[in-house]
Formats: structure tokens, C-alpha cells, sequence
């Protein structure tokens, strides 16, 4: 048997339920490279926060001088990783990028959703629903996330060009990488402008859950219709009764699975895409109970050491 390859994976964070789904495709695309003759030890290590790009950086280096043979990132800010992801190249440490590109060329591949095409998708099934007329908040995530900005941009863009009745609000107002501070800045936005809005678009899990607790705490609960993204339990049963009435979702057991998969190959001389989309699905109360649709929901359930 071959030796063992070290890999450190590195989520943006170690709290929401999308990066430990992640964390459980990690550790299945092990089992399954282990079945296939390829040893692999996965550290795996993350901030709290999902915008706590230092911390971040400074796992990133220790794992350089650790001499892992590859790494995996998720990271925390398309710029301020780039001189530690950079430094790992020159070492001759390969790095591929999940979820949200990174502003350099020094890596192997990026796995995750088209965050244009997902953003999109979001702004098509809002304006269906309020049949192309109405007002519609965008609440922004963090600046330097270059995932939810694709998302925030091209949601506006898709919605000012194909529903021009449509007046989207999208103030340089930013909702943080926590619930709590998602929810402050919801409660404000919604005070300034909620008498006016139809809909309001969130680009990733803290975003929504705090919009969403803003939402159930205001009169605008029953008149504004909350088009979210990712998968969280504290969501599902909202999305049933419809007072989410949409939620992007995408695949982060799969960016797991694939990442490390994708890594183990360009380590043994493969060539590899330079970029794998693990796409999304829109779920609404007419889907959610669809046993695909639990599938993409609840993919950590699968066994580990099943075949994927």
C-alpha cells in the first residue's frame, strides 16, 4: 500500500450546519479513498466564526510547516488568504479552493456551486412569484466573501434585467457572519423599509436565519416572503408552512467528498478540472418532503464506508 498523503481541510467554520455537512463528505471521500487503496489522514481544523479569516490564516500556515502534502480551503476572504495559499505553493504544497474562489492562480482547483448561476435561480423564482411586480430587499453578507457577492450580483442583475417592474433595495448595509448580527441588522432594514417589500432575498445560512428571526418577530411576518439560501434544521419547518418560500440549497456534502477527491488525484499525477460545480436546487413547500429532496438535505446520514 501506498504511503499515507496528509491533507489538511480547512471550512471557513466549525458552527453551521453547512460546513459540517461538509465535514461529513470529508471524511466519506477517506473512507472510500481507504477502499480504493489510498491512505488519507484529513485534519481537519476551522475558526468559529465564518469571517475569522486571521485564525483561518494561521492554520493554513501551520499546516505548512507541518508538511502536509495538500491542502483544502474554504476561505474566509477571496483576498486576505492569498499571500498564506501563495507561500503553500512555493512549498510545494498544492491547494484546491472550495466554495468561494480565491483572487489567485496559485491553485489546483476550485469545487463548489456557480454562485452566478445560484443567484440567478433565487432571482427567477422570486420574480415568478410576485409575477414581475412588487419590491424586494437584498440583504448583503460581508464584504471580501466573493461566494455571496456572485450570489448578491447576480441576483440584482438577473432581477433588474428580466423583471424591470421589480425595484430591488440593496443597501450597503451588511448582515455578519453571525446570526445574532444578521438579525440586528435585519430588524433595522426592515423598519426602514418593510412597509414597502414584497420579498427579500438572503445570500447564505447566517443571512437567512437571522432575517428569518427578524421576520417572525415583526408585522411583516405574513406580507414578506423570505427567498433564502442553504440548508439548516432551523429553516425546514418555516419552508413547509411557506414562510420561507424558497430556499437555495446547494451540495456541501459533495464539495467535501469531491474536494478531497480531487486533491488525492492531481497528488497522483492527474490531471483535474479547474472547475468541478456541485450545483443547487431550489426547495419550496411543494418539494421539501420529496425523497430527493431529503436526500440533498440530509446527506450525512449516508454511512460512512457506503460507496458514493
Amino acid at each position: 500500500m501506498a504511503q499515507e498523503l496528509k491533507i489538511a481541510v480547512l471550512p471557513r467554520s466549525s458552527f453551521f450546519k453547512f460546513w459540517k455537512v461538509f465535514c461529513s463528505g470529508v471524511k466519506q471521500a477517506e473512507s472510500d479513498l481507504l477502499g480504493q487503496s489510498t491512505r488519507v489522514a484529513v485534519q481537519i481544523d476551522a475558526p468559529v466564526h465564518d469571517d475569522d479569516w486571521r485564525v483561518q490564516a494561521d492554520i493554513l500556515e501551520k499546516s505548512v510547516r507541518q508538511r502536509v502534502d495538500g491542502i483544502v480551503i474554504a476561505p474566509c476572504h477571496s483576498q486576505a488568504l492569498v499571500e498564506p495559499v501563495e507561500a503553500a505553493a512555493k512549498a510545494n504544497i498544492p491547494t484546491l479552493v472550495v466554495d468561494s474562489p480565491l483572487e489567485t492562480t496559485r491553485i489546483v482547483s476550485i469545487v463548489g456551486t456557480d454562485n452566478r448561476k445560484a443567484g440567478t435561480l433565487a432571482a427567477r423564482s422570486m420574480g415568478e412569484y410576485l409575477n414581475g411586480r412588487g419590491s424586494v430587499l437584498v440583504l448583503r453578507y460581508q464584504k471580501g466573501s466573493r461566494s455571496t457577492e456572485e450570489r448578491e450580483q447576480s441576483f440584482i442583475r438577473h432581477m433588474q434585467q428580466a423583471y424591470p417592474e421589480v425595484s430591488v433595495l440593496a443597501p450597503e448595509e451588511y448582515a455578519g457572519a453571525t446570526r445574532d448580527s444578521a438579525r440586528r441588522i435585519s430588524e433595522r432594514l426592515l423598519a426602514q423599509h418593510g412597509n414597502r417589500l414584497q420579498g427579500v432575498f438572503t445570500p447564505n445560512e447566517p443571512s437567512t436565519a437571522g432575517m428569518l428571526m427578524a421576520l417572525q418577530c415583526s408585522s411583516l411576518v405574513d406580507t414578506v416572503k423570505l427567498f433564502g439560501f442553504d440548508a439548516s434544521d432551523v429553516y425546514m419547518d418555516f419552508v413547509r408552512r411557506g414562510k420561507i418560500q424558497a430556499l437555495v440549497v446547494q451540495n456541501p456534502f459533495r464539495m467535501g467528498e469531491l474536494s478531497v477527491k480531487t486533491l488525492v488525484d492531481r497528488l497522483q499525477g492527474k490531471v483535474v478540472p479547474a472547475m468541478i460545480d456541485t450545483g443547487a436546487t431550489l426547495v419550496t413547500p411543494k418539494n421539501i418532503d420529496t425523497p430527493e429532496i431529503q436526500l440533498l438535505l440530509n446527506p450525512e446520514t449516508r454511512r460512512v464506508g457506503a460507496s458514493s
